[in-house]
């Protein structure tokens, strides 16, 4: 039932991307002038972090059972640290980097078309398992 169910949201967020491809028109316009407080700027930063299931299935769930497999679980856990931060810091550097390139409406859609067919090639191979 969960392989269905999640290979039907995958064909359908598919779809969801597939159509933002055709349709185009998106684009990105960080022109920096957004100016929020430290308080809002804190408080989002702490929703983000302890309010997102993401940041329990994949730290306790996913990377607890992987870490398990192993004799070495310090290690293990030391390389899972220095991995996520070493994403996450790219994640914010590698988005000012593409800004420019995002904020032209073709850029969006090769995106948006990319992501269409991962989670249609995901939800295929759930199908055929």
């Amino acid at each position: 039932l969960m392989r269905y169910g999640g290979a039907a949201f995958l064909i359908w967020y598919g779809f969801q991307n597939a159509r933002s491809a055709w349709q185009g028109g998106h684009a990105l316009a960080a022109d920096g002038a957004a100016q929020t407080s430290l308080r809002r700027t804190i408080l989002t930063l702490l929703a983000l972090t302890w309010l997102n299931p993401h940041v329990y299935l994949d730290t306790v769930v996913l990377l607890g059972s992987i870490a398990a497999q192993y004799d070495s679980r310090l290690a293990f856990g030391a390389g899972a640290v220095t991995a996520s931060f070493v994403f996450f810091f790219s994640l914010g550097y590698g988005a000012r980097l593409l800004g420019p390139f995002f904020s032209k409406p073709r850029s969006w859609q090769i995106l948006d078309g990319v992501i269409a067919l991962t989670m249609w090639a995901i939800a295929l191979r759930l199908l055929l398992m």
